[in-house]
């Protein structure tokens, strides 16, 4: 039995998440589905996490196993073959049966993508979040880094999170502003709670409308309280950029 690693790139706007389920379009089942046209066998594809509706990623990771002796190069054009072009395999390599996409993840990045022009993109408008005001990046940037470092993040989990502790590790928070009035916010952390970015996303959001201070930051985590946190911010501008091992 061979263990193939995956690195996926997918466009999230049609698609109900990463998650299978019956009767919706989702990721993880689209590739399932191609790679049992391929080898003849039904296979589950374990990722290193679940990306909501809307969630784009740029270098998502998933494994599965199998008995097939197709060379491990040709994986990826086999694989697009059949598949929506809104989903590419990028790469697919043969690890030791022992790894697993989600629990050898060591570390993962996050993008969040804002458009701060005054008038929206009809071109990018699936894949960034308009936000007309004009924010202060340098405010930003001072704010994001008070989530570096091992913290309880309660005040930035969505309700439903079924993880037991809400304990994580962030190694870097930086706000970039890039070309076309683009603003970058990118967390990489051991791992994040659910809806985690968007509502980090979303108070560096309220820092830039100078509606919080950036030291207030501390005080928020510190809380623990969820309504002391900004706003969850839309899914497509989120992206899973890459997972490191």
């Amino acid at each position: 039995m061979r263990n193939i690693k995956l690195t996926i790139e997918y466009d999230g706007k049609d698609f109900n998440g990463w998650q299978k389920q019956p009767d919706k379009l989702n990721i993880q089942g689209s590739i399932e589905s191609a790679i049992e046209q391929i080898t003849g066998e039904k296979i589950e594809l374990n990722a290193s996490g679940r990306t909501d509706a809307g969630v784009h990623a740029l270098g998502q990771v998933a494994n599965f196993k199998t008995n097939s002796t197709l060379d491990v190069s040709k994986f990826p054009i086999a694989i697009n073959s059949k598949l929506k072009r809104a989903i590419r395999i990028l790469n697919a390599e043969e690890v030791d049966e022992k790894f697993h996409s989600r629990l050898s993840c060591k570390r993962k990045t996050y993008r969040y993508v804002i458009n701060n022009s005054k008038v929206s993109s009809a071109i990018y408008r699936n894949l960034e979040t308009h936000i007309p005001q004009e924010l202060d990046v340098g405010k930003m940037q001072e704010a994001a880094k008070y989530f570096e470092g091992e913290y309880d993040f309660a005040a930035f989990k969505a309700s439903g999170t079924s993880s037991k502790s809400s304990v994580r590790t962030i190694y870097a928070a930086n706000v970039v502003k890039k070309e076309n009035n683009r603003i970058y916010i990118e967390l990489t952390g051991s791992g994040f709670l659910y809806n985690m970015v968007r509502i980090v996303s979303g108070t560096l959001v309220d820092v830039g409308l100078k509606k919080i201070e950036p030291q207030e930051i501390k005080d928020i985590i510190n809380s623990k309280n969820r309504e002391r946190a900004g706003k969850t911010l839309p899914p497509n501008g989120l992206y899973l950029v890459n997972v490191e091992y």
